[in-house]
């Protein structure tokens, strides 16, 4: 177990994607940090919460299965301590 060096938020792999995607995050420091990964629609409405944990620092992978939603553009947002990063994604059904 490697402890990070710096927070990062990956781009999700595959992009675009049908109907699963993960997305890799590091954490970094030398305590947990309360984390919340989220995913938004195009108009910046709330649609899913895939971490909303206190984590320890090290990398983590999340997938999301969006078989529920339709297609189009999403946002996912890290939130861990002062750190905040958001990616867009695709999905193409």
């Amino acid at each position: 177990n490697e402890l990070s060096l710096s927070f990062s938020l990956s781009q999700n792999y595959p992009n675009p994607f049908n109907p699963v995607t993960k997305i890799k995050f590091d954490i970094s420091g030398t305590s947990v940090a309360q984390t919340v990964l989220s995913v938004y629609d195009i108009l910046g409405h709330e649609v899913a919460v895939l971490v909303n944990q206190q984590l320890q620092p090290g990398t983590y992978e999340v997938d999301w299965d969006a078989s529920d939603y339709p297609s189009g553009v999403y946002y996912y947002k890290l939130e861990s301590g002062s750190y905040t990063e958001t990616k867009k994604m695709v999905l193409i059904k």
